[in-house]
C-alpha cells in the first residue's frame, strides 16, 4: 500500500526527505502528478509527501532590495493577480495566466510547474529571461542557484537527495528594458506550447541592445536560454539585425524536434520570428 505523509511544517518535511530520500515523491497542487499517475501507475513511488499544507512555502514578497520572492507553493492564480508581479515582472503574470484553465491555476504551483521539468512548460522561459534564482532546501540547509542551471536534461533537474524547491527569487528589471512573452499553440487557450519565448531586452543610451536574455520552451530537451543569439546582438541596434541572421544564430542555441504538435522546421521558423518581434514589439519597463 502506498504511504501518504502530510507534514505540518517545512522542518518536518525536510526531515522526512532526509531520512528516506528514495522513498517519497513530493506532491503539491497535484495537477501534473495525478495525470502522470493515471497514465503510468507502474511508476508510483513507495510514498507521497504532500506539502500542500506548508504555509511557509506560500506567498509573494517584495523586499527592500527590490527583489521578489515567490514561495514554491504559491498557486499560479496568485502569481497572475499579484500587484507587484503585474507591475514589475509582467511576463510572469502573463505566463501564469496561460498555464491551463483558471481551475488549474488555482491548484497548480509555480514550484511544481518547474519541478515537473517539462520542456514545454509555460513559466520556465520567463524565469530564464528574468535571470531568476531558485531556492533549494534540505535538512542540511538552504542554497540558491541560477534557475538557468536547474534543468539537467529531459524531465531531470539538479535536485539532490533530500532536497526540495522552496522559492524563486527575481531581481529588478533594468529600466529601459523591453519585455516580451508569447506562447504559440494550436489554439489561444489550454494548449501545449509549440514554441514559447520570454525576452528581456535592455537598451543602452544609444539604443543598442545591452544584456538581452531570450528564454525558450519547446525547442530543446529542457527550457533554454538563447545565449549565442543574445551575445551576437550585444551592442547592436535591433533594426539593423537581418531576420536571416537571427535564424542562423538560433541554430546554435536550439534543437527543436518534430512531434505530434509540430515539426522542427516550423519551430525554428517561429522561434526566429518571435525573437525579431521581441526586439521590436515588446513593451518597455
Amino acid at each position: 500500500m502506498t504511504e501518504w505523509r502530510r507534514p505540518r511544517h517545512l522542518r518536518e518535511a525536510l526531515e522526512l526527505l532526509g531520512e528516506s530520500p528514495d522513498r517519497y515523491r513530493i506532491v503539491a497542487g497535484g495537477t501534473d502528478v495525478m495525470v502522470e499517475r493515471h497514465l503510468h501507475p507502474e511508476n508510483a513511488p513507495a510514498g507521497w509527501l504532500d506539502i500542500s499544507g506548508l504555509s511557509e512555502l506560500r506567498g509573494i514578497a517584495r523586499l527592500e532590495t527590490g527583489e521578489l520572492r515567490v514561495g514554491a507553493m504559491t498557486p499560479l492564480s496568485a502569481v497572475r493577480e499579484d500587484a507587484a508581479v503585474r507591475e514589475s515582472w509582467p511576463l510572469l503574470a502573463a505566463s501564469a495566466a496561460v498555464t491551463g484553465a483558471p481551475a488549474i491555476q488555482n491548484r497548480a504551483t509555480l514550484g511544481g510547474n518547474i519541478c515537473n521539468a517539462s520542456p514545454a512548460a509555460d513559466n520556465p522561459p520567463v524565469l530564464l529571461a528574468y535571470g531568476a534564482e531558485i531556492e533549494i532546501a534540505s535538512a542540511g540547509g538552504v542554497r540558491r542557484i541560477p534557475y538557468s542551471a536547474f534543468h539537467a536534461g529531459y524531465r531531470r533537474t539538479v535536485l539532490g537527495q533530500g532536497e526540495m524547491v522552496t522559492g524563486l527569487w527575481l531581481k529588478p528589471v533594468p529600466r529601459g528594458s523591453r519585455q516580451y512573452f508569447r506562447k504559440v499553440g494550436t489554439r489561444a487557450a489550454q494548449a501545449i506550447t509549440k514554441v514559447g519565448l520570454a525576452a528581456v531586452v535592455p537598451f543602452g543610451p544609444d539604443g543598442t541592445v545591452r544584456g538581452a536574455r531570450f528564454g525558450f520552451s519547446s525547442v530543446a530537451e529542457t527550457p533554454c536560454l538563447a545565449r549565442t543569439t543574445a551575445a551576437a546582438l550585444e551592442g547592436r541596434s535591433p533594426l539593423a539585425v537581418p531576420s536571416g541572421e537571427i535564424g542562423a544564430l538560433l541554430e546554435q542555441d536550439i534543437a527543436p524536434i518534430s512531434d505530434l504538435r509540430s515539426t522542427g522546421a516550423y519551430r525554428r521558423q517561429v522561434a526566429a520570428r518571435l525573437v525579431r518581434e521581441a526586439l521590436q514589439a515588446g513593451h518597455f519597463q
